[in-house]
């Protein structure tokens, strides 16, 4: 049993921190101040190889395991860049995973090569408004009318929608739900962008669809099938939104310490005051045990085994462990953790993200309970 990273994950760690340097703390804060895409991140990423770093070399990816992808992901994190990096580019990372599984080889010529170019950016429209976490409850229709479906509904809490030019779509055809991944044609579709607390360069959406017409070559696999198809994402998912969450931490109680080692009061360093010791103590144990959770999945899900478990429980640990972290080097830093040019509010505020969504930390608990201790389902 080896807990250390292998030669290759360490050089892909080592690339990825490197190309971080090139987008410091103030790139970060700008474009948290703005709410602009990171585009030139995007782009940065795309022209050195990694936005297909799990997708199959045949379309130009790297064909690397999901570990590989949490390496990348946390480094991003880790970087100070937190979930505004992670975010810009954690869709083509597990998002088209059904398409790669399911799709159709023509499909996967088409849709691929773009993905991993940087040429087309895609989002995940799949939850609704008045369903939340209840998936197969959805509303949004998909009429089929010879060789085209019509799409009609509308999706909420869209990620990217702002800037991207492909939409991977879960909708209710005749035969259930059925997923397809299409163009966002803003002829047919309305984006609106919701004002929230944090990762605002990264965007969220309510998403309108008006009838947007989506041929048949454009729906993966079989139709009433989506549900099944986009749980084979799910795992992963949650596997490199814990990397994310653990590198988020880890940044945190890194400027927290250093800050700690720097600031005199008293006559002293505050580091040298158990009281600011103790926590940051505590935050560092809690995150690495979260991220042995966290690449215990990622070598299971790489090894074809189930791994529904350890890739939930290290969501809800990594999500627990980085919320904690940055709430505590906010305190560190006393008032000037408040202020935003030291960065450390920012990490707070994007905490949230991964601590909320893509489910539920309760969600989480009850799903554990009952797969792992075989407990009543309680909903």
């Amino acid at each position: 049993m080896d807990f250390n990273l292998s030669p290759e994950q360490e050089r892909i760690r080592e690339a990825i921190a490197k190309l971080c340097e090139r987008f410091p703390d103030d790139y970060w804060l700008k474009r948290d101040r703005e709410g602009t895409f990171p585009d030139d991140f995007h782009q940065a990423c795309a022209r050195d190889g990694w936005l297909g770093i799990a997708m199959p070399e045949a379309y130009g990816g790297a064909g690397l395991g999901i570990s590989e992808a949490a390496v990348m992901m946390q480094t991003i994190a880790e970087s100070g860049a937190g979930f505004s990096g992670a975010s810009a580019v954690h869709m083509n990372i597990f998002g088209l995973n059904p398409a790669v599984v399911f799709g159709n080889e023509e499909q996967k010529k088409r849709w691929l090569p773009p993905l991993i170019a940087g040429k087309e950016r895609a989002c995940f429209a799949v939850t609704e408004p008045n369903t939340g976490l209840n998936t197969r409850n959805l509303k949004t229709k998909a009429v089929r009318k010879g060789d085209t479906y019509s799409v009609s509904g509308q999706k909420v809490w869209i990620s990217t929608a702002q800037v991207a030019q492909k939409v991977l779509l879960l909708a209710r055809a005749e035969a259930g739900l059925t997923l397809f991944y299409t163009d966002l044609d803003r002829k047919h579709v309305e984006v609106r962008e919701i004002e929230k607390m944090g990762r605002h360069a990264v965007d969220s959406n309510q998403v309108f669809f008006d009838a947007l017409p989506v041929p048949q070559a454009d729906r993966i696999g079989e139709e009433g099938k989506g549900f099944e198809y986009i749980l084979h994402g799910m795992n992963p998912e949650r596997i490199l939104i814990a990397a994310e969450l653990v590198g988020l931490g880890r940044c945190a109680v890194a400027r927290a310490a250093k800050y700690a080692k720097e600031r005199v009061v008293f006559d002293r360093p505050i580091g040298q005051n158990q009281s600011i010791q103790h926590p940051l103590a505590a935050n560092w144990m809690a995150l690495e045990a979260a991220n042995l959770m966290a690449f215990k999945a990622a070598s299971l899900y790489d090894a074809g085994k189930p791994c529904g478990a350890e890739a939930n429980a290290a969501k809800y640990l990594a999500g627990e462990a980085c919320f904690d972290a940055c709430q505590q080097a906010v305190m560190t830093f006393g008032g000037f953790g408040y202020a935003a040019e030291y960065h450390v509010e920012r990490y707070l505020r994007e905490s949230f993200v991964g601590r909320i969504a893509p489910v539920s930390r309760e969600l989480i608990l009850c799903f554990i309970a009952e797969r792992v201790l075989g407990l009543p389902k309680s909903y």
